[in-house]
């Protein structure tokens, strides 16, 4: 529950944060004649309808197991990734089509003012990006993940429409479209970053074993387990922010079921006890022969 509390307040955090984003970008870039800013803004609303799809995925995916869902919900949670990537698509097609729309279409300069309002976004996008970046880690959180590289392609949004409106400004006439290439410039870093958002939620559906470190841990703590000789084949998946584990153990041939049996459990309790970011943990017994 903890886990999820934290996890739950990081999402808070960022929904308020970009509601609040939304509001400044879309007035001063309405005011400030920046359709840079305006593109900054539509994403920064989608961003709140991502966070609260996340939020909801978080809260569904701690659920605890029951009778259809043995191995728990946190499948939930990839699943609201791809979903949160859509919206980051719909929302880079929509700015794409409606600076386009702008290049075609003359309109005055940006005033210089907005590169204020912009460097104070880019300052308080990067901190949030670190900030919850660093709890997905805590976490192992795909969808906080996502939360982050929301704040990222934010902050990389922003640093586009700067530079843009800074060619505008000091380049005169004839360079007011330069807002607008701007904006489609950051519709590129938008999707880039969807792929990055994508491809672990795909691992973890997929359920991709790509947990090294996690599987050398396992081996180092069972190591350590009385009656456990050795290990042999060690399967993650990840679900959510638990990783269910199967592991092959070998133990004296010589022993009885029930002493076989002790060890597993042992094996199981301890394992969980040091990893708490374990959840579904089942061991197979091989027999080994000691010389």
């Amino acid at each position: 529950m903890a886990r999820q509390n934290l996890a739950i307040r990081t999402v808070i955090f960022s929904m308020l944060g970009n509601a609040a984003l939304a509001v400044i970008k879309f007035f001063s870039g309405f005011f400030g004649n920046s359709f840079a800013l305006i593109a900054d803004a539509i994403e920064s609303v989608v961003d709140v309808f991502a966070s609260i799809l996340v939020l909801i995925g978080i809260r569904y995916a701690a659920r605890p197991a029951d009778d259809n869902h043995p191995y728990g919900h946190g499948k939930a949670e990839p699943l609201i990734t791809f979903l949160v990537v859509g919206f980051l698509i719909v929302s880079a097609a929509t700015i794409a089509y409606q600076a386009v729309q702008n290049i075609l279409t003359p309109h005055p300069s940006p005033k210089s003012w907005t590169l204020w309002v912009l460097g104070a976004i880019i300052l308080w996008k990067e901190i949030s990006f670190q900030l919850v970046n660093n709890r997905s880690k805590k976490l192992k959180s795909s969808s906080l993940k996502a939360e982050a590289w929301h704040h990222r392609s934010d902050a990389i949004t922003s640093v586009a429409a700067f530079i843009g409106i800074l060619i505008a400004i000091f380049g005169g006439e004839g360079f007011e479209v330069a807002d607008d290439y701007a904006a489609l410039i950051a519709v590129a870093f938008i999707l880039y970053n969807c792929y990055h958002i994508f491809r672990p939620a795909l691992s973890e559906v997929m359920d991709e074993d790509i947990h090294e470190e996690l599987t050398k841990e396992i081996r180092r703590i069972a190591s350590q387990v009385q009656g456990v000789n050795g290990t042999e084949k060690c399967y993650i998946r990840k679900a959510g922010m638990k990783y269910h584990v199967d592991l092959h153990a070998n133990v004296d041939g010589n022993l009885t079921v029930r002493e076989g049996h002790d060890i597993a459990h042992q094996l199981q309790d301890t394992l969980k006890s040091e990893l708490p970011e374990l959840g579904h943990v089942l061991i197979h017994i091989e027999p080994f022969e000691i010389s």
